[in-house]
């Protein structure tokens, strides 16, 4: 377990990052949500960042997601979780109960799933678009020549309210093209929520427009 004094450091010091970058781009760091990513790590690496009052946490399976959280939320309200991970079908309907926030909304066939969840549980998760912005093909995300269909195609088809996108640049690329770019794909689509960049990039995407950063392991450590 990595010591508390150690995770509680790094946070402060990734708070001080988002901070400045913020004030540097002109913005009010309140703006700007961090999403600390918790993946791989155990509850008693994540109950000191709960316990320094860091609310919004992120996920990249559900099934790892189902066997630590529901202890942590019983023991610490207002928790805000979000999948950051791809979303297979089997696992729409735990996905749907479960998380706040859905940012990997990809294909038709999830769309579709993911409606017809919604439908039968009246729950209502927040969906965010991801958009493969390096068209890698080994990564998930909706190349960004048919995003705006296939935004459209969610709002029209599937009744589904998409407010935010998300997207992971190449790692041998510079990341600034790719934030740009989903910026341009959010303002023509009238989406207000930008979830980009992470420990090694964030203050970039801050200067981009990016409302959510995802951070891990600057502030839990290596895994």
């Amino acid at each position: 377990m990595k010591t508390a004094e150690t995770s509680l450091d790094r946070l402060a010091e990734s708070r001080a990052r988002i901070t400045r970058a913020a004030r540097d781009a002109g913005r009010d760091p309140q703006e700007v949500t961090l999403v600390c990513v918790s993946k791989t790590f155990a509850a008693p690496d994540i109950t000191p960042i709960i316990e320094a009052g860091e609310r919004v946490f992120g996920e990249n399976r559900v099934q790892e997601a189902l066997e630590k959280w529901p202890a942590l939320k019983k023991n610490h309200l207002g928790l805000e979780l979000h999948l950051i991970g791809p979303l297979q079908s089997n696992k729409a309907q735990e996905a749907v109960l479960f998380f706040d926030v859905i940012e990997t909304v990809d294909r038709e066939k999830i769309a579709k799933t993911i409606a017809s969840e919604i439908q039968k549980t009246g729950r209502h998760p927040r969906l965010y678009v991801q958009v493969n912005t390096g068209a890698e093909p080994q990564k998930a995300g909706v190349l960004p020549q048919e995003a705006d269909r296939f935004i459209a195609s969610c709002r029209t088809d599937y009744g589904l309210d998409i407010s935010g996108l998300m997207c992971i640049p190449p790692v041998d690329e510079q990341a600034s093209p790719h934030f740009a770019l989903l910026n341009k794909i959010a303002k023509r689509n009238g989406i207000a929520v930008l979830s980009m960049g992470m420990s090694s990039d964030f203050e970039l995407a801050i200067q981009l427009g990016a409302t959510h950063v995802r951070v891990g392991g600057a502030i839990f450590g290596s895994r």
